[in-house]
């Protein structure tokens, strides 16, 4: 009997993906269970297996292609049996002539047709420029094989290409030896994943659809960098992890979000949403771009509870395991660009929310202190707003309140 292999359910909202790695071959036989094809959705990449053991006698959606729920991608016809591979053999007989390989080039061969470890993004990469991810050194964690890991090892092969050419001095002595063309002007065409498709998508439709603006204030931190200072070794004996600065900023955003309700809503048709509680979604960087896993009802989170959800979704972002529910909803979001040096920009919205917070580079600057001028460490901190939602007075108002409890830490304690 054939039996179809379906695109399945992905969760809320996720009606489309894009089919980004077969993991198995047509005519390859496989066992109920077996993880058939990698599918890249605009918020995480699922793996689709065979619910019934069988030959893949036929693939009906190449990579590449966009597929929709209940799509069929395969066929499997399971009365084909599994070959008998457990006979007994003579180990002392040689490889088969022919192929001239032995068992061991076999064995390995067979692991590298079935999905290394490594990220949905280095599995593509490394598919485009034909790299097997065997030869691959992984870097990730435990030891998964990331974006960076392929490229590296590109450049590595190249490098090595490069010491194998002729010296100038015969090429510039062989004339019919045609110019190459200067390496600046290369081009690579690379097709855009469908999470780059989807941010690219909802940037637009955040413009278009929100009436957004930006305002900005500074924030001296000498006061929480006193704090980790004085707490970070007492904290992380108690909680094993780190004090960091975006528990802070959770928590003053839950504050300030209190005393701004509007700022925690969304517009629906004629309609305001104010929402009483607060799952607040921490842009990650990832290597295919931004993702916002949510920290659900973080109210009611400690300081170490915040820092243990935001380490466990950075490492599940560099792994591709975040789960479609990791994701979903959102009501107010921050974004850190301080991380990769940004000392100054315009966060976008995250729709259906109207507001963004944005946090940047710490600096020292100097600045006036009663009356005195000193060098403190400061940063800049944007509020992205629906203007239809809040008004320029609430959105400095609500910054200036981020202000104070950053600078009063201690009042986090009451506030948030």
């Amino acid at each position: 009997m054939t039996v179809e292999v379906i695109v399945p359910e992905m969760g809320e909202s996720v009606l489309e993906a894009t089919v980004s790695v077969w993991l198995k071959k047509e005519g390859e036989f496989v066992n109920a269970g077996d993880l058939l094809v990698e599918l890249e959705t605009d918020k995480v990449n699922l793996e689709v297996g065979a619910k019934s053991a069988g030959s893949l006698t036929k693939i009906k959606v190449k990579e590449g292609e966009d597929v929709k729920v209940g799509d069929v991608l395969a066929l499997i016809d399971d009365t084909v049996r599994q070959p008998d591979d457990d006979a007994p053999q003579d180990k002392s007989q040689k490889p088969e002539k022919g192929n001239g390989k032995d068992n061991g080039q076999n064995e390995a061969e067979a692991r590298s047709a079935s999905a290394p470890q490594a990220t949905p993004v280095a599995s593509r990469l490394a598919k485009e420029k034909g790299v097997n991810v065997s030869e691959v050194k992984g870097t990730g964690s435990d030891g998964r094989i990331t974006r960076a890991d392929v490229e590296q090892y590109l450049e590595t092969k190249e490098k090595a290409a490069e010491t194998e050419k002729p010296s100038p001095a015969r090429k510039e002595a062989d004339v019919s030896e045609p110019r190459e063309s200067s390496p600046a002007r290369r081009e690579e065409r690379i097709r855009m994943t469908r999470r780059r498709r989807t941010i690219a998508q909802r940037l637009l439709e955040a413009q278009r659809s929100t009436a957004m603006l930006t305002t900005f204030n500074e924030v001296d931190m000498s006061a929480v960098m006193e704090m980790r200072k004085r707490r970070n070794e007492e904290f992380q004996k108690q909680h094993g992890i780190k004090l960091g600065f975006m528990s802070f900023f959770v928590k003053a955003s839950i504050g300030t979000l209190k005393a701004f309700p509007q700022v925690n809503a969304e517009i629906d048709g004629d309609e305001i949403v104010l929402k009483h509680y607060y799952d607040i979604g921490i842009a990650i960087g990832d290597e295919d771009g931004l993702v916002v896993p949510v920290l659900r009802d973080a109210d009611r989170l400690s300081f170490a509870g915040i820092e243990q959800q935001i380490k466990d979704y950075v490492a599940k972002t560099g792994e591709g395991k975040l789960s479609i529910e990791d994701l979903r909803g959102g009501t107010f979001t921050i974004t850190n660009g301080g991380v990769f040096g940004s000392l100054l920009s315009t966060p976008i919205l995250n729709p259906p929310q109207v507001g963004i917070l944005g946090l940047h580079k710490i600096e020292e600057r100097p600045i006036a202190v009663n009356g005195e001028v000193m060098i403190r460490p400061m940063m800049y901190v944007a509020l992205s707003y629906d203007h239809r939602m809040v008004d320029g007075r609430e959105a400095v108002q609500f910054l200036v309140k981020i202000k104070q409890l950053i600078e009063d830490p201690e009042a986090l304690l009451l506030e948030g």
